[in-house]
Parts: structure tokens; C-alpha cells; sequence
């Protein structure tokens, strides 16, 4: 049996900070919650060995990209966590998420055209087990 996650208020708090900005130095990280650096290393070495850290990742803003959102429909016997562990594959998949509704999963894609928008939503359709797709693109974000 697995044991239950244990974090506390500094966890937390040490987590938005990072959301925030990844790149945040310890030193500063340490002011802010008011524990030493060493303590900043060692919470951060903690939870990514516990998994709640996946990775340090850039957010970025292209002015010509195309975002995609593509929401997809599944069907057994093919389950969903299957399906998304392929779509995460495509080079230009950002973040896959399991959901609750209509629709199974929902794709975030970047890409430099719609063109390459459309190659993703083929492969997307071409993965065995799904059975729909619907997809929005962003028109701005904030």
C-alpha cells in the first residue's frame, strides 16, 4: 500500500513560489519562506523524489505560434492512460490531461502553423482507441 503524501504549509507555499518561477534562487526561496537555503534544497530534493516535482519547465509566448486544445473521445478496450502515454510522444505536444466529461482527454499542442496543428490532430486520430477529436485554438491567452 502506498503511503499517504505528506507536505506541509512551507511545501506548499515553496511550490507556488517555484510555479511562479522556476528559475527563483535558493537564496531567495529561503527569505520567502523563511527557512535556510540548505532546508529550500533538501524540500526540493524531496518532492521531486516523491514525484510532485515532474520537472522544471519554460512558459513561453511566440507571437505566431498556434496553440491547439484537443479534447479526445476514447473507447475500450484501448484505456485512456494508454492513449495519453502515446499522444505525449508528438514532439509538439505540451501537456496531456485526463479528464471527467464528454471527452476523455484534453491536448495542449504548440506549433508554428495550422498545418502542423492538423499533422497532430492525425496522429492523435490515428492512435488505436480513439474514436473522436474537437478541436479549439487559442486566439490569446492571459
Amino acid at each position: 500500500m502506498e503511503k499517504p503524501l505528506r507536505l506541509d504549509e512551507k511545501d506548499y507555499r515553496l511550490l507556488e513560489l517555484l510555479r511562479r518561477d522556476a528559475r527563483a534562487p535558493y537564496s531567495r526561496l529561503a527569505e520567502e519562506l523563511g527557512i535556510s537555503e540548505s532546508a529550500v534544497r533538501k524540500r526540493i530534493a524531496r518532492l521531486r523524489k516523491l514525484g510532485v516535482i515532474k520537472r522544471f519547465t519554460l512558459e513561453y509566448d511566440l507571437p505566431d505560434e498556434v496553440i491547439a486544445l484537443v479534447l479526445v473521445r476514447t473507447q475500450p478496450p484501448i484505456q485512456a492512460p494508454e492513449v495519453s502515454r502515446k499522444i505525449m510522444e508528438h514532439s509538439h505536444v505540451d501537456r496531456v490531461y485526463e479528464v471527467t466529461g464528454e471527452y476523455d482527454i484534453v491536448v495542449i499542442a504548440r506549433a508554428r502553423s495550422t498545418k502542423d496543428i492538423n499533422e497532430i490532430i492525425d496522429y492523435i486520430r490515428s492512435i488505436k482507441g480513439v474514436v473522436g477529436t474537437y478541436t479549439m485554438i487559442v486566439l490569446r491567452s492571459y
